[in-house]
């Protein structure tokens, strides 16, 4: 299904955004947009807990953005959280009260996931180019670089600095003297040593920075005439002029400069000491500015995902190439799955979306539910999960990754370790479609299982299985019985029923 509105909403470290788009054909147009500064990399506490007064500001932003939204479908709306949420020990407990202030489920997405997104927005903002690009986003904690040629990413990195981090550790107080500045860049120019020899080797013809750090050290240069007569956007010789008065007035707000915004001013130091480093580090004369990043690549993967060009599902099929899944096998478990997931549904109040959404991770985690057997057999339900939990996976969330390893977890062996989910919880009923799934194809042949129904009961579930097929084949009937048992053990009765014509 296609909407005529979608939206993004943007938790980032630095501030909270919202952007709307309207949807024309393959194109989206801007519709409205919403901003709030709420800092919230600076409510990190020593013990990476967000303190209260950071939530709060959070929360009355997201509760802003959540009047806006309201009447837009669940799936017309796609909420992301960056590194401040990355790192926050609290985390889940303040997005529990995110939810409900904004309205619609939010994502916490890893560091490359974020890189992914940014250079799909910067390059729907820029002209078409033939020669690659290394595109990079100041955030609010985490800094993003991206090599890419036209629309695909080659390369993807994410690393911990940021303007506010930065501004907090070296300008807490905002005096800005030759020590800090120093000691500023020099630790940002360690972090990006790491990546340097890999990216040169790539190489890029274009430098591109997005976001607000880099639109507001591009303005000021521009707008007080520090660059070079003819140029625009950041350059090597203006960002050295801009640091040179920043030490001459000592603090940012004290610069008789143009441009400067104040919800900008408490982070800039710590952003133009980073910029700084970057482009010493890389070698680059000039930087140019995208006005898209983060916000426009969610809409426009959103947007990818109605037009059937889910990079979830493209990640799935390179990681069943990557660990050299069995795809019949595969296929032929999720086939039956679905059948079992689709008729245990059957009396849940479900919206369609949302029973296509249960579906979908059903068949991603029977699609995958073998990757760990190219590490060893032993326990290879085991060694999926630790790859679905913590690989790069583009397109996935990092809670998307956690269902995906759970549901490859918990497809064999006991089931104890999953005591801590809510009896109602969809999961239970897509782990027994997937575990049932993989007992019945045990036998790995193409002529698959019977017709078969699916039901849930009051205590439990039900299958009902020709008993035809159950004589013929002993060995999965002893499994089923053997799965029954495992079943009771958790507190749910499986009555698998032979029938008969």
């Amino acid at each position: 299904m296609q909407y005529e509105s979608i939206a993004a909403v943007d938790l980032g470290s630095n501030s909270f955004r919202l952007e709307v788009g309207r949807v024309v054909e393959d194109q989206i147009y801007t519709l409205d947009s919403l901003k709030d500064p709420v800092r919230l990399a600076s409510g990190l506490q020593a013990d990476k807990s967000l303190d209260e007064a950071s939530q709060e500001r959070g929360l009355i932003a997201l509760s802003r953005f959540g009047e806006r939204l309201r009447g837009l479908p669940q799936d017309a709306v796609r909420a992301v959280a960056t590194n401040a949420l990355r790192v926050a020990k609290n985390a889940h407990s303040f997005l529990a009260r995110a939810e409900e202030a904004l309205g619609f489920p939010i994502e916490i997405i890893a560091g490359r996931e974020e890189a992914r997104l940014i250079y799909i927005g910067a390059v729907h903002s820029l002209p078409a180019s033939d020669q690659q690009r290394l595109v990079f986003d100041i955030g609010g904690g985490s800094t993003e670089f991206i090599i890419g040629a036209g629309m695909k990413p080659l390369k993807l990195e994410s690393l911990f600095m940021g303007c506010v981090s930065y501004s907090l550790r070296y300008f807490p107080d905002g005096l800005i003297d030759r020590k800090r500045l120093r000691e500023a860049q020099m630790a940002a120019a360690k972090e990006v040593s790491l990546i340097a020899h890999a990216y040169q080797l790539t190489g890029w013809g274009e430098a591109i920075g997005s976001s607000g750090t880099a639109r507001a050290i591009a303005d000021i240069l521009e707008q007080n005439d520090l660059n070079p007569r003819g140029t625009i956007g950041i350059t090597r010789v203006g960002l050295d002029k801009l640091c040179t008065l920043m030490l001459r007035h000592k603090f940012i707000e004290a610069l008789p400069l143009q441009g400067v915004k104040s919800d900008r001013i408490p982070v800039l130091p710590g952003g133009i000491a980073i910029m700084s480093a970057i482009m010493d580090t890389l070698g680059i004369q000039q930087v140019s500015y995208a006005d898209g990043a983060l916000r426009l690549g969610v809409l426009y993967d959103l947007l990818g995902r109605f037009h059937h060009h889910d990079m979830r599902s493209a990640t799935v099929r390179h990681f069943q190439r990557r660990y050299q899944v069995e795809s019949g096998q595969a296929e032929r478990v999720a086939e039956t799955a679905t059948t079992i997931f689709t008729g245990l549904m059957g009396l849940k109040l479900r919206s369609p979306e949302e029973l296509e959404r249960d579906l979908q991770f059903v068949r991603w985690a029977a699609s995958l539910h073998e990757v760990g057997l190219s590490i060893a057999h032993s326990g290879y339900h085991k060694h999926g999960a630790y790859i679905l939990g913590y690989a790069d996976m583009p397109g996935f969330s990092k809670m998307d990754q956690a269902r995906l390893a759970l549901l490859v977890l918990c497809h064999r062996g006991k089931l104890n370790k999953v005591d801590s989910l809510e009896r109602a919880d969809i999961a239970w009923r897509q782990i027994l479609a997937l575990r049932l799934g993989a007992i019945l194809h045990r036998s790995r042949l193409e002529s698959g299982v019977p017709e078969l129904h699916a039901s849930e009961t009051v205590n439990g579930f039900t299958i009902q299985i020709p008993a035809v097929w159950l004589d013929e084949n002993p060995m999965t009937m002893a499994a089923l019985r053997d799965e029954t048992a495992i079943w009771e053990e958790a507190g749910f009765r499986l009555r698998i029923r032979a029938t008969r014509r």
